[in-house]
């Protein structure tokens, strides 16, 4: 299962309006574990920022002067994205952007080459109606640092969309991940004794999963976080205490 955590900043709110895509950020995801690989560009919009604009992401027209154009990383976005599940954050803004930039190209949109589209915006208001549900409430939710997030940048959204992705779904991973026959190192095989009495040669073989260094890691963070949900009630924490 391979997926890609996208997001954008633009010029304006309003690719109708003629604003522009000036920088994109993607990082693949394969199994529920980031691949390191990434996607990432500044873009030359050949017309003016919006001050709104401005005021979020804090990219200059100056500094995007020298960065290409939407048509010169068009082919290698394309490439890069083809065949996955596309995971978005609001996705009709950056799919409506992204549309609009492969059109002025004459290129299909780019729902035709991916698996699919995931907006985690609607996905985190069905898990959590009534509330705000913006990419910084989430990671206060589910205990993500996101200190480094002074400003939108889309390379940096899209990382913390894919660790917020994986809180929000914790506990799918029996629905969609199989054993990997590459951890077999990590296997123990126990034979059971035979009961008295018994003389056939016969031992029962029972296969012993040991959890991996990352897995132990992964279960202290959700049980930090169901701590802080739960104001110190958590049941497992308490079990573990010592006397």
């Amino acid at each position: 299962m391979r997926q890609i955590f996208l997001d954008t900043e633009t010029t304006g709110l309003e690719h109708k309006l003629g604003h522009r895509v000036i920088e994109i950020g993607c990082v693949e995801m394969v199994n529920r574990r980031l691949t390191n690989h990434h996607f990432h560009h500044y873009l030359n919009p050949d017309r003016d920022i919006d001050a709104g604009a401005l005021a979020v992401h804090g990219i200059s027209l100056e500094f995007l002067q020298d960065k290409p154009r939407f048509a010169e990383i068009a082919e290698e976005f394309l490439d890069f994205v083809r065949g996955a599940e596309l995971i978005i954050h609001n996705a009709s803004f950056d799919i409506g952007f992204l549309n609009a930039e492969l059109a002025l190209l004459d290129m299909a949109p780019i729902e035709t080459i991916c698996h699919g589209v995931l907006d985690s915006l609607r996905l985190a208001k069905e898990l959590h109606p009534g509330k705000k549900n913006n990419l910084n409430v989430l990671c206060e939710r589910y205990g993500i640092d996101n200190s480094k997030r002074t400003l939108h940048g889309a390379l940096l959204d899209a990382e913390i969309l894919a660790e917020v992705y994986v809180a929000m779904t914790r506990g799918q991973e029996s629905l969609i991940m199989e054993i990997d026959q590459d951890k077999a190192s990590a296997q123990e095989t126990i034979l059971s004794p035979l009961p008295q009495g018994m003389h056939e040669e016969i031992r029962h073989a029972h296969t012993v999963l040991r959890a991996t260094g990352q897995e132990l890691a992964e279960h202290d963070q959700l049980l930090a976080s169901i701590q802080k949900e739960s104001k110190g009630k958590c049941l497992w924490l308490a079990d573990t205490a010592p006397a």
